[in-house]
């Protein structure tokens, strides 16, 4: 370290930031010596002490030590993450919106989110070295590896916060497009039901019990999934979904557009198994149902479009075109997109 004391003042993007992390993107050191010198009152907000944790506001004044310039350029290099030419060009074709704040993409199926045993090239990976101003992009919520579709980013710490919140509060309108094997039945309605984790059970008529949150024992996330459960268990969480039926193709598969108001693990494939009508291509959550013969493999769901709100003007659509897999079911089945509308809730109004 050099000695050097510097302050600096939190700009609007940066609002919403953790201390801790704010810190790193301009200090030589790591997750323990950050905390080591928030506990000595070395970094300061605003003149008194704070945690790593401590969120920031525009115009807060940060005090911290800086280490030699050498040392951060050295740290700055070797952090730097280098994607191919080849992941960058692919990020480049797949976004669909991009302003000041957020940037959007419509996610293949098949690509992971996140990174994880065996997962190779991921969203996470490819918007490593996507700095802006020394910021990187953000996820802000997740779909499924099979999911495809809408994907937001936040471009700086007051935008994520925003968005995060937008999206918890239920601000956000999120649009659904699957093909289920069957037809829901009514054809248009909510559902609302207490959703837990569970895993595989001989014992249980369901087949599958409840996960044990104080477990020590790793649990299998292959084998994991939702079930049905009741207000009061540990665990459980209530979940909404808005449903209605575009179009059929006789009895044995439909296009169904949904609009959920929670934001839980696996919700819309579950609340389609609870109909008894599973999506097309979900091997997790399938019903009993015979599945229609002749059509594309793949998870037919697909994160069609955000509706996010603004504090002045119009909305931001964001809108996702439909993947390979699931504009060859459309054509075989006879499902036309305009019969949607051209409003993304057209179909809820």
């Amino acid at each position: 370290m050099s000695g050097q004391i510097i302050t600096e003042t939190v700009s609007d993007k940066e609002t919403g930031a953790r201390l801790d992390r704010w810190i790193k993107r301009r200090m030589n050191a790591t997750q323990g010596q950050v905390e080591k010198l928030l506990r000595t009152g070395q970094i300061r907000v605003n003149g008194s002490r704070a945690k790593a944790n401590t969120r920031l506001v525009t115009a807060d004044e940060v005090r911290f030590p800086i280490f030699a310039a050498e040392d951060a350029g050295a740290r700055k290099a070797a952090n730097a993450k280098q994607i191919s030419e080849e992941d960058r060009e692919f990020l480049r074709s797949i976004i669909i919106h991009e302003d000041d704040d957020m940037l959007a993409i419509n996610k293949p199926a098949g690509l992971a989110v996140q990174g994880g045993s065996g997962q190779g090239r991921h969203v996470d990976g490819l918007i490593a070295g996507m700095d802006v101003d020394g910021h990187r992009p953000v996820l802000v919520h997740r779909l499924d590896k099979d999911t495809s579709g809408v994907l937001l980013l936040a471009k700086h710490p007051a935008a994520a916060a925003r968005l995060t919140e937008l999206f918890r509060s239920r601000e956000m309108d999120k649009v659904y497009w699957a093909v289920t094997v069957g037809v829901p039945s009514p054809q248009a309605g909510q559902i609302r039901c207490w959703m837990v984790k569970g895993v595989p059970d001989i014992n249980e008529p369901s087949g599958y019990r409840p996960v044990d949150p104080y477990a020590t024992k790793r649990r299998d996330g292959d084998r994991e999934r939702m079930i049905r459960s009741a207000q009061g268990v540990e665990g459980a969480r209530h979940s909404i979904t808005d449903y209605v039926v575009v179009s059929t193709a006789g009895p044995k598969a439909a296009w169904v557009a949904m609009r959920p108001e929670t934001g839980r693990m696996h919700q819309l494939r579950f609340h389609m198994l609870e109909m008894n009508t599973s999506i097309l291509g979900d091997y997790k959550y399938k019903s009993r149902r015979e599945v229609p013969q002749g059509l594309a493999e793949g998870l037919h769901l697909h994160a069609r479009a955000l509706i996010i709100p603004r504090e002045h003007g119009k909305p931001i659509k964001i809108v996702a075109p439909l993947p390979p897999h699931m504009k060859e079911t459309f054509e075989t089945l006879g499902f036309l997109e305009q019969e949607a509308g051209k409003d993304p809730l057209a179909p809820f109004i």
